[in-house]
Parts: structure tokens; sequence; C-alpha cells
């Protein structure tokens, strides 16, 4: 097997899912919609199936956001709007079913929670894509992605460490997300337009507030968000995971090690967008957060198998695999500093190859290029349903 050995497959034998939900608006209000909405679903429509059918109303809601804001800061028609907000609603709804639907025809397993929290990863770059054309966010669209990808690895981690999934009484997935499909539907009766006037003017009465009433609208709600939900959160996920480590006096310089590539990842496109010639955060926005979203994806899908697999905690050295790239493109844009602003190869073309390098590796087993990311989703997909004998896309009823 290449990515799971015998300990890995006994392990995920032993595994069985824990998690905590503190949400007060998921507990009296949704969790009783998710459990009535949920029987909308035949007993022969598998869970992974429902997980699948919610990540295409993003990628869709994405795809509207390139057709009609290709820079991401021009605005879009209204109904639009109105579409990123329903079709983000309905990642939500199917999001939280999935689990209940497993429940239902007792399909629940380890592979359910891998498909269920890669879709969740990759949601990351489309929800900020769709975001950043409601907002006009431009270049800016990447820190979206940014504040919605750091809790989501420090949550993966702290999970990691853990052993328990532990969602806070206000947390991303449930009144994060309500946030932002209410912020399409407002902005589908103001206009993208709001979002670009300065804070002051777009709510008049926070005028008072220093620092933020005279910088445009989405840009303080960014800083709100890192400053009330990204920092607070991360703070929760180390000193959580600090203290299990204490607690089995293991090593926190290892366990932060596992920060290590998500770190440079995002160090490594900054420093690109520092240097490119062609500024490409403001006119290729989408190429940007598609392909280091895919390197997310993939750093993010190999800590959750490890922990699946019960692997030894600490830096898994094959995720360094999708940072690969980003010397080379950082090496293409220096060479415009010695060729008059020009670089060796175009920018854009090095982009569409960033993508595909998140797309772009080398089977170890075949060696044969293949889809970087891809290629682990559907080799770990087979090697865990060859393992616990289940099927990704049909429901297998367990023996009694």
């Amino acid at each position: 097997m290449g990515y799971i050995g015998a300990h890995g497959v006994a392990a995920l034998h032993r595994y069985k899912y824990s998690g905590v939900d503190h949400s007060y608006l998921a507990k009296y209000v949704l969790q009783p919609f998710w459990g009535r909405f949920v029987k909308i679903f035949p007993l022969w429509m598998p869970p992974n199936m429902i997980t699948l059918t919610g990540f295409m109303f993003l990628l869709i809601s994405a795809l509207l956001g390139y057709i009609y804001s290709p820079r991401l800061d021009s605005p879009p028609p209204r109904w639009v709007h109105f579409a990123h907000g329903l079709l983000l609603f309905l990642y939500q709804t199917f999001d939280a079913v999935d689990g209940k639907q497993a429940r239902r025809t007792n399909s629940s397993s380890p592979l359910g929670e891998l498909f269920d929290h890669g879709c969740d990863a990759l949601a990351c770059a489309l929800e900020a894509m769709a975001f950043g054309s409601t907002a006009m966010c431009g270049r800016d669209t990447f820190w979206f992605w940014v504040i919605s990808a750091v809790p989501f690895y420090g949550a993966t981690w702290e999970h990691y460490f853990t052993n328990t999934l532990i969602l806070p009484v206000v947390n991303g997935p449930t009144e994060g997300l309500m946030l932002i499909y209410v912020a399409h539907f407002f902005t589908a009766l103001v206009g993208a337009e709001w979002w670009a006037q300065h804070f002051g003017n777009s709510i008049p009465f926070l005028n008072w507030v220093p620092l933020i009433n005279g910088i445009t609208t989405y840009k303080a709600v960014l800083y709100m968000m890192i400053a009330f939900a990204v920092i607070p959160t991360l703070y929760s996920n180390v000193s959580n995971v600090y203290n299990v480590v204490h607690a089995r006096k293991g090593s926190m310089l290892l366990a932060l090690a596992m920060l290590y590539p998500f770190v440079v990842l995002i160090g490594g496109v900054l420093a690109w967008d520092y240097l490119s010639p062609s500024d490409i955060m403001r006119n290729y926005p989408h190429l940007v957060v598609l392909g280091t979203g895919l390197a997310f994806g993939f750093l993010v899908g190999r800590m959750i198998l490890a922990h699946l697999c019960d692997e030894p905690k600490g830096l898994k050295t094959n995720m360094c695999m999708s940072l690969l790239y980003l010397p080379f493109a950082i090496a293409n844009a220096l060479t415009a500093r010695l060729n008059d602003g020009v670089p060796l190869l175009d920018e854009c073309w090095f982009l569409l190859g960033y993508c595909v390098f998140t797309a772009s590796s080398r089977n170890s087993v075949l060696y044969q290029p293949v889809a970087l990311y891809l290629h682990f989703a559907t080799s770990v997909i087979h090697e865990i349903t060859a393992a616990l004998g289940i099927y990704c896309f049909r429901i297998t009823r367990k023996e009694a």
C-alpha cells in the first residue's frame, strides 16, 4: 500500500470519531432543522454522495464568481449574490446531514470523516472566491482565504493531538457560515458597492470607531475577523494541544513542527506575490487562491490520515511535497529583476502550472505523473475501502 501500512489498517478498524459542538445556534435551531432535513434522503443514499453534492454547490458558486467578476474587483449582478448565499446555505446543510445519514444507515466509517473534512478544506478556497466577488475584495481575497484556512488547520491539528474535535460556542462551521450567507443575501439587496465604501459610511452609527472608520468596509470586516475570531480560536487550539502534550510528557516543539508546512505555504505565496512583476494577486486572484487551496487540501488530508491511522506525532515529510513548486515560482519572479521587469516565463502560465502542480507530482509506486491532490485522495480512498471492505459511494451493511 502507498499511504497506509499494516499499523494504519489496524488503527482504522479501531478508530471511533469523537466530536463536541457547543454552539447554541446549532443545538436549538439548526440541529432540529437538520434532523428533519436528512429524512428527505432515501436510506440507500450514501453519505459521501451527500458530501460531494454539497461540495458541488460551492464549486458552482466559485465559478459564478469567476464568470461575473474575473478579477474579483467588479460588481456582479445582484442575483449572483443571492445565488452565492443560497449555495452556501445548501453546502452547510448537506455538510451537516451527511453524518446523520451515516448514522441512519449504520455506515459511519473513517473514510467518511476523511472525505467530509477533505471537501471542507477545499471549500475554504471556493467560498473565499465567492465572497471575494460579493465584496469586491480583489487581491485581498487571498486574506479571506487565510482567515478561513488558519482556524481550519488549527482545529485539524488540535483534533490530531486531543482525539476530539471541539467546536466552541461560536464557531466557523455554524455561526461563521451563517454570517457569510447572510452577508451574501444582504449584498443582493444593497449591491456590492456597499463593501467598497468607507466603513464609517457603510455603518454610520459606528463611524466613531477609531482606526477602521476610514478604511473600506470589507477590509474593516477582515481586520475584525482576525482580531475577534482567528486569533482567539488559534490561541484556544494551541492551549488545548499544549495541555495534552504536557500531560503526556511529549514535546511541544514536535507538535508545533506540524504547523511548519502551512506557515511555509502562506509565506511562500506572499513572497511570490511581493516579487511578482505582474501583481499576481490583483490580476489572477482565482488562480492564486485555487492553487494554494489545493496545496492546503493536501496538507489537511495528510494530517487527517495520520490521525486516522494513529501515526507517530510530528511533521510528516511528504506533507512538504505541496511546497515544491513555490521556489521555482519565486525564482521565476526574481528573473524579472534581471531582465527589465520581464520574467523568464509569463506568470499567468506559471500560476496555471501552480494549480496543475497541486495537481502535479509523481506517484512513488507507479512513477507516472499524476495530480498531487487527486492522487492522494483517490489512492487513500482505494486503500481505506480495501482495508475496511466498504465502498465510497455505496452503502455496505455492517454485520451485527
